[in-house]
């Protein structure tokens, strides 16, 4: 299959374009280089089954030849990036969505969105099934990212419904691996960087708050299942597993050897108190589970960021 990836040039894009081509695809990488970088497809582009795109998905897109499928990835992920680029991220969520969803009814190809758990905003149901609608606060500083996703969802299934555009819709639930910026501001890659510098280690609130955190290639394995085996419906892929922030950054220290102290500094508005994803759907639908443990993967991450600092 020749398939697009926007956004290919992040750090979930390059692991997908990576896994894609592994399959035997060729690959169209697309990317503004607002929040990706260049150097997560270095390594691929001396492979002729990719080729790289520089474009802004919020404006039309123009692709010569077939296509037969669409992963749109394309936007702000971290809560560092859409605070600082609020209208970008709601641009990409509704004008690119739009844009990506009319390429795929012009070529006839398949789509598959990159949604999130932010969708579920600061659940009162736990664990998060698909059926839960959210809690999301429209107005509040993390709703730029929340309601984007919220519209390009709608968008979605609206193209789904009338204009028959074969799609797919994955939920992402914390997500980590290497390829992470060690600026984003996630969890993970805060603490490991903090811990691998000798600084504190950042803990908001009290640090009883709970995530799940997925290894980048469980991830990517359940959103090819989803693409080729998948329903129309939103499908949550993400560990189960859940664990509190502090628990995490105890793992992170003691993987490392680090003897950073922990820092607690204000809780962030709008910050879910519990994150995770009940997988029935993706257990049932597309046989999938994540298989990689939290300090395995943590482990792989850890030796990513210590050649990355010290380069």
């Amino acid at each position: 299959m020749r398939i697009l990836v926007t956004g290919a040039a992040g750090f979930l894009g390059s692991h997908l374009s990576d896994r894609l081509l592994a399959d035997g695809h060729t690959v169209v990488g697309m990317d503004n280089l607002l929040t990706g970088s260049l150097d997560n497809i270095a390594h691929l582009r001396a492979n002729e089954r990719f080729q790289f795109v520089r474009h802004d998905v919020t404006n039309p897109i123009e692709l010569p030849g077939t296509l037969e499928g669409v992963f749109h990835f394309a936007s702000p992920a971290s809560p560092i990036d859409y605070l600082k680029l609020p209208i970008q991220t709601l641009k990409v969520g509704s004008l690119g969505t739009h844009k990506t969803l009319g390429l795929a009814k012009a070529k006839g190809a398949r789509m598959l969105l990159a949604s999130t758990s932010e969708v579920y905003g600061d659940p009162l149901v736990h664990p998060q099934p698909e059926t839960y609608w959210g809690n999301v606060n429209p107005i509040g500083p993390r709703g730029v990212y929340d309601e984007a996703k919220r519209f390009a969802e709608a968008m979605t299934m609206a193209y789904h419904r009338h204009h028959g555009v074969d799609t797919r819709i994955v939920r992402i639930f914390n997500t980590y691996g290497p390829r992470m910026r060690a600026s984003d501001g996630r969890v993970v890659s805060n603490f490991i960087v903090q811990a691998l510098r000798g600084e504190p280690l950042t803990v908001y609130g009290e640090g009883l708050q709970t995530r799940s955190f997925c290894y980048v290639d469980d991830l990517v394995e359940g959103i090819v299942r989803l693409f080729h085996k998948g329903k129309a419906d939103p499908v949550n892929i993400g560990n189960p597993v859940e664990f509190t922030v502090r628990e995490l950054a105890d793992i992170v220290r003691r993987q490392i050897g680090s003897k950073s102290q922990i820092v607690f500094e204000p809780l962030p508005e709008d910050d879910p108190k519990q994150r995770r994803p009940d997988i029935t759907r993706a257990e049932t639908e597309l046989g999938w589970k994540p298989a990689v443990k939290l300090e395995e993967g943590l482990q792989r991450t850890i030796d990513y960021f210590r050649r990355a600092l010290a380069a």
